[in-house]
């Protein structure tokens, strides 16, 4: 076998390895035995970096020189299939990853005309812009729980200065990117026949720039603008400066019965000592949400994710909305296209609301009538006598002789539960063991935009916005390693494309 002198090659890591002995020489230094734990730890943190950057710099060299030294290939093609014949050694590029910035040096393949090719950007399949998929990684899980300010700060403490803010808001737009496709492909969890699937759907207003509010609302803040600013808002006025999202929810339950006592507490307490029986438990749960896509857009992602946990329809399909017409238009219109069958109710929290204004209007705020009376209304309502509730407060806002702002009080709540009388079976609901209300929405509602996008101050640009959203719902499904990993991929084969016409020939 023949052998090859490599006394005169350098060793790619000895840099590393002089860096790695300069800090354990300062660590046994007469002066640092001196220090406390806190100022070593920053210095084997700020030492540490470096060295580790310089390892990273080394495996790079070593494989520059391998490629480098390779036999010569018979032929090396572009994308475009046309040979590249010239190779040009020592072409480098910049790359900023967790420890710093290294130097990739590469081989360019090139031939007149074309663009030149480096078979070792795809081997490290190297991104298209200068930050790494670590620092990408690292600028998302950021991203999602805090501002950018505070992403570049934290990403400055751990890295060093390697990311701009402009540029960690980039980064995570294009992380967000195949999010559709990421849940397209997932398998979907199983689920045991009986259990009931319940989708939930609810809209929340996110704090937008000017130039990324629906047209409709763009228009009346403009006029509001020309009218003169208000020192405040009459009432029922909105400021025009928010666009809705739309988030839902798909989870499985574990059916539990109840009775309208579990529910509603009878006025003074309960009477008897029966134990309260326990509510659904919400098990497996997935959600979205979307600020560019249309409301339809999003019920139609979760009917899909519905449906591939339940493809043949065999399972209850129950829907949760606030009683929302246009919600309920679209609800009923996929379930149509679909061809399955689903209950639909109204958060009963909803229904409560209504029916305890209703009860502020015949009794004093706070009053004990005031409690008998709702809690009188809600039991029935839960027993299935929505309609029997609404001609009672008919009735009696008739002959109470209400005033007309307490009259249209009353109105108002009865033309609620006479509109929604279909989806207000919580008889049926609570003997199946079904949930009704819309925690799980409401509580994503918080968790995706409350917590993260409508913190004080925020004034978000659509693409940014749409991102952070559906990265926080993906993070919320526990997907975001297995997604990340998702998207590295489909990156490499967007920025390598047909990589297969990169290979040496043979």
């Amino acid at each position: 076998m023949e052998r090859y002198d490599t006394y005169d090659v350098p060793d790619p890591f000895a840099d590393a390895m002089e860096a790695a002995l300069s800090l354990a020489v300062r660590l046994s230094a007469a002066e640092t035995t001196e220090l406390d734990h806190a100022a070593v730890e920053q210095l084997i943190e700020t030492d540490g970096r470096e060295i580790l950057r310089r390892f990273f710099q080394g495996h790079l060299d070593l494989r520059a020189r391998q490629e480098e030294n390779s036999p010569p290939p018979q032929e090396v093609t572009g994308p475009d299939g046309a040979p590249r014949t010239y190779r040009e050694t020592g072409r480098a590029r910049q790359l900023t990853c967790l420890f710093g910035t290294v130097s990739v040096t590469r081989l360019a393949w090139r031939s007149r005309g074309r663009p030149d090719v480096h078979p070792a950007d795809v081997a490290l399949s190297l991104p298209r812009g200068r930050h790494s998929a670590g620092i990408k990684r690292l600028a998302v899980r950021e991203a999602i729980r805090s501002s950018y300010d505070q992403v570049v700060e934290a990403i400055g403490d751990r890295c060093g200065r390697v990311l701009g803010k402009r540029r960690a808001e980039s980064l995570v737009v294009e992380a967000a990117r195949d999010i559709d496709g990421f849940y397209h492909h997932k398998i979907a969890s199983p689920c045991m026949a009986d259990m009931p699937l319940v989708i939930q759907v609810d809209g929340k207003g996110v704090v937008m720039r000017p130039e990324a509010l629906r047209e409709a609302t763009r228009r009346a803040a403009l006029r509001k603008k020309r009218q003169g600013r208000q020192a405040r808002l009459a009432p029922g006025e909105k400021p025009n400066r928010k666009r809705m999202a739309t988030i839902a929810t798909v989870h499985d339950t574990h059916p539990a019965k109840r009775r309208p006592h579990d529910i509603v507490h009878p006025p003074g307490g309960r009477s008897d000592r029966r134990k309260v029986s326990p509510g659904p438990k919400a098990v497996n749960r997935w959600c979205t949400a979307s600020l560019i896509h249309d409301p339809d857009d999003v019920i139609a992602e979760a009917f899909a994710q519905a449906g591939d946990r339940d493809p043949g329809h065999h399972r209850p399909w129950l829907v949760l909305v606030d009683g929302a017409r246009h919600q309920l238009d679209l609800i009923q219109a996929e379930a149509r296209r679909r061809h399955v069958k689903i209950d639909i109710l109204i958060d009963f929290v909803h229904v409560a609301e209504y029916i305890w204004t209703a009860a502020h209007a015949f009794h004093p705020v706070g009053s004990e009538a005031a409690e008998t009376f709702a809690a009188e209304k809600l039991t029935a309502i839960l027993h299935g006598h929505a309609a029997r509730v609404a001609d009672e407060m008919t009735t009696q806002a008739a002959a109470g002789h209400l005033p007309a702002a307490k009259r249209d009080t009353v109105t108002t709540s009865v033309n609620y539960l006479t509109g929604h009388l279909d989806q207000l079976h919580y008889d049926t609901a609570l003997e199946a063991g079904w949930p009704i209300a819309t925690g799980s929405v409401e509580g994503a509602c918080r968790h995706l935009i409350g917590d993260r996008l409508d913190i004080t101050g925020a004034r978000w640009g659509l693409d940014g916005a749409e991102a952070v959203l559906k990265l926080r719902a993906v993070h919320a499904n526990d997907d975001l390693d297995p997604y990340l990993a998702y998207h590295h991929t489909r990156e490499h084969q967007r920025t390598h494309p047909d990589q297969h016409n990169y290979q040496l020939g043979a």
